[in-house]
């Protein structure tokens, strides 16, 4: 998903980046949620803010991803974004729950299919916050290393922003490092 839902443009670059600096601090014991509904998180996300991440450094706003299920029960994801230029850049995964039909724990690929035997080309997406509305999600991996807010409009409520942001913060993730995705 996004990477992807949750904006992943490459689950290779993503498994195989280097950790973020922490300042000699232990990694955050990230927690998902008890279960993801998978045709309820279907269709369009906004990212509302992430971490820095060097696959989305050409990205300057307007950053989407769009979630499918596909005949095998997998799920196509399809990120876009605004470039600097004013064009748009686009990539298009697949994503596979790990563990049963409710998992919010999945792995998101971009790298080819004939590839997908190497461990290296999928990436965690890790579902850690969700309201009961399936409006507005954090995305994070097993090392919180990566995180994005999503929801579904391209705006959301700041106290429902801030009591998210208080909830990731809970699990150790340092929100001081989230950058807003202007909407344009």
């Amino acid at each position: 998903m996004n990477a992807i839902l949750p904006f992943l443009l490459s689950a290779v670059i993503a498994h195989a980046a280097p950790a973020n600096a922490r300042d000699a601090q232990a990694a955050p014991a990230i927690t998902t949620i008890p279960s993801l509904e998978v045709p309820r998180y279907m269709g369009k996300w906004y990212e509302i803010a992430k971490f820095p991440n060097r696959f989305q450094r050409d990205c300057v706003s307007n950053t989407s991803a769009t979630y499918s299920v596909l005949p095998d029960g997998r799920v196509k994801v399809v990120n876009r974004c605004r470039q600097a230029d004013g064009s748009e850049k686009s990539a298009e995964g697949v994503a596979r729950q790990l563990g049963g039909p409710d998992s919010p724990k999945l792995e998101v690929r971009f790298a080819p299919a004939i590839l997908s035997f190497i461990p290296m080309v999928w990436g965690d997406y890790w579902v850690i916050d969700l309201d009961p509305d399936y409006r507005l999600a954090a995305v994070s991996d097993r090392k919180g290393d990566y995180l994005w807010i999503l929801s579904r409009t391209p705006t959301v409520d700041q106290a429902a922003y801030d009591a998210l942001a208080k909830r990731i913060a809970a699990q150790g993730l340092d929100i001081t490092k989230l950058e807003a995705t202007p909407q344009r």
